[in-house]
């Protein structure tokens, strides 16, 4: 699963006094002054009584006090290390919104255990992650209530994008009391067991470009047969003794080229290339370790199954075994190939992916996906007030709610770079723009009209909670 970041800030605890207070920032964050939430471990016990301190944020810089909504920005499945300063922090000003956001349980500094064996990690899911956000919520609404000597619940509005987009959506399905709207950005609701990736890559791509990676694809397989330790070496990626992992590498680099909004990084240099008959390899060799290893900060890490499998500390670095937990036991999203032309190397198939949770996490671990999507209804999600935004060009958005309707209507925004959270990120999407900027996306108007439809929706939500308040 991708690389996100979160982010929030420090207020008073005193009733009464202002919320405006001094803010720990940057250009990208908000802020990154964090806070500690006594948490349950397991909501489903009876008899368990165990907890664990989970990271949050907030900044109430904008905060219309003591009535204006608050917006659960919910952190994705990596270390939270503030509140983004994307597009929510401009709604967020215009409504007069407080912003806190809550670390994902497991990662970061939010972990119950300090080993993430296997058989510690029974507690990861999107189930209790779900209470962990409702849990959360009615303790930061009571520190309202109590710092500004009000009885009243605070309209709240959910927000997230990718896995976080999900958990926004089936946030209002399941606690439909604690929110009055949920924004679903490249929300993958739909658990797949085995997602087609590479045909939206593919389309993304474009004939030319498709074509070259295919011949990538295939000089990597070649290599592998003829020199395994060279071919790894070009890529720097010695460490990865199964060829499928190293594989999945070359895969996943040219997914997030798309993905997140910079297919001329990719395209350019290996279109070239491949109309001069050059040697592909090296060429996109060079662009998997200067953009997605260097600029993205992907890891090699992530792809090596030796290191998942024994990297078991907590911490910021833990990352990598954890989202493919959750992978191998609820969501899937394996992202396999058919036999024959694909962007991606048919050795990425089922059996790999089978064999690497078995290999990483015990011997039987399978993702659920039809238990999955029977607890949240996938993309048949029958919700109130959830709004689903995509970007044409993401590789997942066939993971997120297409089709639209009164009470869950859906957006996709259209242009050549808008992938993954454009609506919230701008363009391109990594590195987020500040305040979700979209002069640089391909239509700018195609992204600015998505924004507005956004706040149009906010707003309505906000008026049917509070009446005659107008937010427009």
């Amino acid at each position: 699963m991708e690389k996100i970041w979160c982010i929030f800030l420090l207020v008073s605890t005193c009733a009464g006094v202002s919320f405006h207070a001094t803010l720990h920032r940057s250009d990208a964050l908000l802020t990154t002054d964090a806070h500690w939430y006594t948490q349950t471990l397991d909501h489903y016990a009876t008899q368990d009584d165990r907890t664990f301190s989970q990271r949050y944020y907030e900044f109430t810089d904008y905060f219309d006090a003591p009535n204006g909504p608050v917006f659960l920005k919910i952190c994705p499945e990596g270390p939270c290390v503030g509140i983004q300063n994307d597009y929510s922090a401009v709604l967020a000003k215009r409504f007069g919104a407080a912003i806190v956001s809550l670390e994902h349980r497991y990662y970061g500094q939010s972990s119950p255990f300090k080993i993430h064996a296997t058989e510690n990690l029974i507690y990861l899911s999107s189930k209790q992650a779900l209470f962990d956000l409702a849990a959360f919520r009615e303790y930061y609404q009571d520190l309202i209530n109590h710092r500004t000597n009000s009885t009243r619940d605070n309209p709240w509005i959910v927000i997230g994008w990718s896995y976080a987009g999900a958990l926004s959506a089936w946030f209002k399905l399941k606690f439909p009391h604690l929110a009055v709207g949920s924004v679903a950005s490249s929300g993958i609701v739909q658990a797949i067991f085995d997602v087609r990736i590479h045909l939206q890559v593919a389309e993304s791509a474009g004939a030319t470009c498709s074509a070259a990676l295919r011949a990538v694809t295939r000089l990597a397989e070649q290599g592998l047969k003829k020199n395994s330790v060279s071919t790894k070496a070009l890529f720097n990626a010695e460490q990865l003794d199964v060829d499928g992992d190293f594989l999945y590498l070359l895969a996943e680099a040219a997914t997030t080229a798309f993905q997140y909004g910079n297919p001329e990084i990719l395209c350019s240099p290996l279109v070239a290339a491949y109309k001069r008959d050059e040697d592909l390899l090296a060429v996109y060799a060079k662009y998997v370790k200067d953009y997605y290893i260097d600029t993205f900060k992907s890891s090699i890490n992530t792809y090596d199954q030796k290191h998942l499998k024994e990297n078991l500390a907590a911490g910021d670095h833990s990352s990598d075994r954890l989202g493919w937990y959750q992978m191998c036991t609820e969501l899937g999203y394996f992202q396999v190939a058919p036999a024959n032309n694909s962007i991606r190397s048919a050795l990425i198939n089922v059996k790999y992916h089978l064999d690497l949770c078995s290999n990483v996490f015990g011997n039987g671990t399978f993702p659920e996906v039809d238990d999955t999507n029977l607890c949240y209804g996938g993309n048949k999600i029958r919700g109130d007030k959830i709004l689903f935004m995509n970007g044409s060009q993401d590789p997942w958005r066939h993971a997120s709610k297409q089709t639209s309707s009164r009470n869950e209507p859906a957006y996709v925004i259209k242009c050549q770079n808008c992938g993954h959270g454009v609506d919230m990120l701008g363009c391109p999407q990594s590195p987020p723009q500040i305040r979700g900027n979209t002069s640089k996306c391909a239509d700018p108007e195609a992204a600015q009209a998505g924004q507005r439809i956004i706040a149009t929706y906010i707003s309505r939500w906000l008026e049917d909670a509070n009446g005659s308040v107008k937010y427009m």
